[in-house]
């Protein structure tokens, strides 16, 4: 994979996780920032389920859409910022778990556009349950006034 200098991308990755209000509604943190890869913890919580009791999708899109945001961040300059500009998400599980995990990946980096692939998971007792994935393609953003890092 090649990328560019992106500098210290863990303090600006996590600076910028800091600012992201609709993540602390959900209780969620970030745990792991590595170059190209990013995981977003967060417990279960009563008040994120659909009528079946079970985590809403929209909960794990928006937990899936910023690891894999985040894990696109990682690997560009520090001067730039992303956006997402589309995403599908397949949900396969039902959300049930005492935590979730949610890990981006970089599948193809770009200089203007960045593929990224993400995967959720319901932790409990015993193995992690793979219960969504999704696809999401990014596009940087440069010298665009009221977007930075």
């Amino acid at each position: 994979m090649t990328v560019e200098n992106s500098g210290d991308f863990r303090a600006r990755i996590r600076t910028s996780f800091g600012r992201q209000a609709a993540m602390a509604t959900i209780g969620a943190e970030l745990t792991r920032v590595e170059h190209g890869m990013v995981e977003i913890e967060m417990p279960f919580d009563v008040k994120l389920t659909q009528q079946h009791g079970i985590l809403h999708a929209g909960i794990i899109a928006a937990a899936l859409d910023s690891a894999c945001g985040f894990a696109a961040y990682s690997v560009i300059d520090p001067s730039a910022s992303i956006l997402t500009i589309e995403f599908k998400v397949n949900l396969m599980s039902p959300g049930r778990g005492e935590r979730f995990l949610f890990r981006g990946e970089i599948t193809k980096p770009g200089t203007t556009i960045i593929v990224a692939d993400g995967r959720a998971y319901a932790i409990s007792d015993g193995p992690a349950k793979l219960i969504a994935s999704m696809t999401g393609t990014m596009m940087v953003i440069r010298g665009r006034e009221g977007i930075t890092g």
